[in-house]
């Protein structure tokens, strides 16, 4: 071999690993940005949407390890990793898990499901249940259920908070009479009398399912087939109180005034204590709307009526929220919201439900959260999917 060819046969020996090195950073940099993307996409908000995925690079090209809950994120993975030729094996998980056996739905069956950011009675307290809430079952760790809520949120149950289910089994439940219980706290009873002993205590839109109606007390069923007797006096008819329940101004203020000195509870959604977000929550939904979980997601729902403090604006049951103004460094943080009633004043869960007003003269004047103000908006008959109006979506119902 001449020593030029020689020459060239032995740089070409040194530069196809570096060559074939550069292609694979290149190809696992492609794969990382893919699902970047795509979890930028269809999971933005960890808090509702689960897609956990990771790649593991083996001799044959990747392993690629996790889960989801998003069936349509997989299929656009799939078709991606194909266009770009990445050779992969696919190893995620699509929840619900086969583990459950075909128990995919459930319906908490206490007054109140405590639902936790981990598996385990010393995680935070995301959110709170109410009995009767359907929930979207995706698997199980121990005794606790990663379950989702029908305002999206996913969370964990512990087993005695939920009945799981079949489909078909909900459908059933779905399509059976029942009662909503409306007095902000109370009992349901073993026999039709005030004075008999207590099956459980009970919570403002506590649903249960209804098997007799009598003079005084329905007859009830809970999800864990427990019987027991609810007043009159203290629920309706669900079809009923759904036929005659239109959230207006005055029912939303109405409504947040019976909560007045409710404790507040980081991630409190009940009538046992709540959170600030999760009162307004709570508001709304004994109003039969379903709006989102927490401040940061209610502020991107309804219409924007204020940024720049003109109250003259507002309307009783518009939302106000208080944060961190964005600069050009940070960006925004709503971490507070309370409900517009009226006479500049606001009704916030801080510390207990109160009373406060953005009038300097006013003996409740708010100067804290008015300096934090961000702007105001109105739910009511918004379009925003996010806000579900139980009338039109049929939660507890066919």
């Amino acid at each position: 071999m001449k020593k030029k060819s020689l020459k060239l046969f032995l740089l070409s020996l040194i530069l196809i690993p570096f060559l074939s090195c550069s292609d694979e950073i290149k190809e696992k940099k492609d794969l990382v940005d893919l699902l970047t993307e795509i979890k930028a996409d269809f999971a933005p908000d960890k808090r509702v949407a689960l897609f956990e995925v990771n790649a593991i690079k083996r001799t044959d090209g990747y392993l690629l390890m996790g889960e989801t809950n998003l069936p349509e994120a997989l299929d656009v993975l799939n078709d991606k990793l194909r266009e770009k030729n990445i050779p992969y094996v696919d190893s995620i998980r699509l929840l619900p898990s086969e583990d459950l056996q075909g128990k995919i739905v459930g319906l908490v069956t206490i007054s109140v499901a405590n639902l936790r950011s981990n598996p385990k009675h010393a995680a935070e307290l995301a959110t709170q249940a109410l009995l009767g809430t359907p929930v979207k079952v995706y698997k199980q760790d121990g005794s606790w259920f990663l379950i989702q809520t029908p305002d999206q949120y996913l969370a964990w149950v512990d087993s005695g908070g939920v009945q799981m289910m079949t489909s078909s089994e909900l459908a059933t439940w779905k399509a059976s009479p029942k009662i909503i219980y409306t007095t902000i706290y109370g009992s349901t009873y073993s026999q039709p009398a005030l004075t008999a002993p207590v099956v459980s205590d009970i919570v403002a839109g506590g649903i249960l399912e209804l098997l007799e109606e009598g003079s005084e007390f329905y007859k009830v069923k809970y999800p864990d087939n427990r019987e027991a007797y609810v007043s009159k006096k203290d629920a309706s008819v669900y079809s009923d109180w759904l036929a005659k329940t239109k959230p207006t101004e005055e029912t939303l203020v109405a409504t947040s005034k019976k909560l007045m000195g409710l404790p507040y509870l980081w991630g409190g959604t009940s009538t046992k204590g709540v959170d600030c977000s999760g009162f307004t929550k709570t508001i709304y939904f004994l109003n039969g709307m379903v709006i989102p979980r927490d401040a940061s997601q209610q502020v991107h729902t309804g219409i924007e009526i204020d940024s720049l403090k003109d109250f003259t604006q507002l309307a009783p049951g518009d939302l106000l929220f208080f944060g961190r103004q964005a600069t050009d460094s940070t960006s925004e943080r709503v971490i507070h919201v309370g409900m517009w009633i009226g006479n500049n004043e606001f009704i916030h869960s801080s510390g207990q439900v109160k009373i406060s007003s953005v009038a300097k003269e006013a003996p409740n004047y708010d100067a804290y959260n008015l300096n934090r103000y961000l702007r105001s908006k109105r739910l009511l008959k918004s379009s925003n999917s996010a806000v579900l109006n139980l009338t039109k979506t049929p939660i507890f119902n066919d």
